[in-house]
């Protein structure tokens, strides 16, 4: 089976465990998504309801050959070795489980045209004494040498409305029956917006933390010995 699925974000609230700690999480309605196409080192999945004149006929064709459904996303991922894929099947929220790491991309809130400092967080110039360029571009190179501005100069621009991946969030709660994954912080884009979200590919993010409090637990063993050593 596939290591991604596809997702619409709902909104975020807040989740308390049974010692009442409360955790922010950002509520994503993932899947079901059906396989469309088998490649050789890929699956193209789909997701989200559609009315089929919203979608062009090569599109549609890529559906009616599969006997799928037309959906309203259709995406690309790759296949994990040793899986075994067939046309129609679904990929469904319980592949991911409580305390795992994710990986969610999606395409980040758009903010227009945005000036240097909210752009590129500038401090801005003085703020007092006379002074006019409390939120100007100011300087952007020398005259003689080298007599042009920089490549990548950070400038005034266009802010947002990128692909975003935001890594390492961890899946707090797995709702089977509705199809909804609770994940630890914020997701990119606006309410209702399509993501992909996958299983981490960092495997530091997944493995460490064991490591670390396995860890602790020998150093706090060795400190008791000690102090045991030491009494007698």
């Amino acid at each position: 089976m596939s290591n991604c699925i596809l997702g619409k974000k709902i909104g975020m609230t807040q989740i308390f465990d049974e010692s009442g700690r409360q955790t922010p999480v950002t509520v994503i309605e993932a899947g079901p998504c059906p396989i469309v196409a088998i490649q050789e080192k890929s699956i193209q999945i789909g997701f989200g309801d559609v009315r089929e004149k919203s979608l062009s006929k090569p599109v549609l064709g890529i559906y009616k050959k599969a006997a799928v459904k037309p959906r309203k996303m259709l995406r690309e991922v790759p296949k994990v070795s040793g899986g075994e894929y067939q046309i129609a099947q679904e990929i469904r929220v319980d592949m991911f489980n409580p305390g795992e790491k994710v990986d969610v991309i999606g395409i980040s809130i758009g903010k227009g045209f945005q000036g240097g400092m909210k752009r590129w967080h500038w401090s801005g110039g003085p703020k007092t004494h006379g002074s006019t360029s409390h939120r100007r571009v100011g300087s952007i190179g020398s005259s003689t040498t080298p007599g042009r501005v920089i490549k990548g100069h950070h400038m005034p621009g266009h802010m947002g409305n990128i692909r975003v991946t935001v890594s390492g969030l961890k899946v707090v709660k797995v709702d089977r029956e509705n199809n909804l994954l609770a994940l630890k912080g914020a997701v990119p884009g606006h309410k209702n917006n399509f993501v992909l979200i996958r299983k981490t590919t960092k495997k530091s993010r997944q493995v460490i933390k064991p490591i670390i409090a396995e860890q602790k637990a020998e150093a706090g063993k060795k400190d008791a010995k000690k102090q045991a050593s030491a009494k007698k």
